[in-house]
């Protein structure tokens, strides 16, 4: 598959699945996230077997996983889908494209990376134009916008620690097909166990809308998106394919726009610019792979 196919299915699948989320309603967030990633790691469990991965190993690499699925599969995804009733899903993709910075600031603190100028000048241009994003809506004291940022940064922080453990998983040797099928499974037994301690009943949404939009999330989404991704990492660096965070959450603000009638003024068009441009600081002339995406959410 062509290289510029691979960047393009990226972007489009993971920009449109944030409008995606405002389909998964009538179901508790959380058990619409259990039933997403027990589909996801039913597919991912069936291709290790038809390629004759083993998914046996060391004790310690188990607990990475379950690091792995808790924050990335389970934590991000429960926040998330709680922020999205606060927030335009477009302005959720812009904040949670602020883990390019956050995962090198992780890794400089977990494995001793040097953090460089450009760096700390990405972070800058983030939280300004976050600041400028946000401002009017926190001005007006629009009803829960501050409740729906919080919520979205800290999905966004616990997505960056499940990219540390699965940098530390491939340190160790173990496959990211391998260790995204376990954890994967771990985050869907986290979310039910979430489910469940708070209160929520079994149930399931039987509109079309919610069974497509599910099966969307759970192939297209995070199956074949994870896919094209991983695939274009290993093909021109992780570095390089990690710019799909520059471009997706403009193809999410534009189907905000259409089907959540958002809006945008103009302090929040010039925070979001700031936002993107402090990404393309940090991905641009990177020494070496880094970790910045090579487990985004979807």
């Amino acid at each position: 598959m062509p290289t510029w196919s691979l960047y393009a299915i990226t972007v489009i699948v993971w920009g449109v699945s944030w409008s995606a989320m405002l389909y998964q309603v009538g179901v508790a967030p959380e058990l619409s996230i259990a039933y997403r990633f027990v589909m996801a790691a039913a597919i991912m469990i069936a291709f290790c077997l038809a390629t004759r991965r083993k998914l046996i190993f060391r004790a310690r690499d188990y607990g990475l996983m379950v690091l792995l699925g808790l924050f990335l599969f389970c934590a991000n995804y429960i926040l998330f889908y709680y922020a999205v009733a606060y927030m335009t899903t477009g302005l959720l993709a812009v904040v949670f494209s602020m883990i390019t910075v956050l995962n090198m600031v992780n890794s400089a603190i977990l494995f001793g990376q040097k953090i460089e100028g450009r760096v700390a000048l990405a972070a800058a241009f983030g939280v300004v134009g976050l600041a400028l994003t946000f401002w009017s809506d926190i001005g007006n004291m629009k009803e829960g916008i501050l409740i729906g940022l919080g919520l979205s940064l800290l999905g966004t922080l616990s997505a960056s620690f499940g990219n540390m453990a699965s940098i530390a998983l491939g340190r160790r040797g173990v496959g990211v097909v391998e260790s995204n099928t376990i954890s994967m499974t771990v985050g869907a037994a986290g979310s039910f166990t979430f489910a469940m301690l708070h209160g929520a009943s079994i149930a399931y949404n039987p509109a079309p809308s919610y069974t497509i939009s599910l099966l969307f999330l759970a192939l297209f989404a995070t199956v074949i998106g994870f896919g094209a991704f991983l695939t274009l990492a290993r093909r021109i660096g992780a570095a390089r394919a990690a710019y799909t965070s520059v471009l997706f959450p403009v193809v999410a603000l534009a189907l905000s726009a259409w089907l959540e009638d958002y809006r945008p003024h103009a302090e929040a068009i010039l925070g979001v610019a700031l936002i993107l441009i402090g990404n393309v600081f940090a991905l641009r002339r990177a020494p070496r792979a880094t970790p910045a995406t090579a487990e985004q959410r979807s």
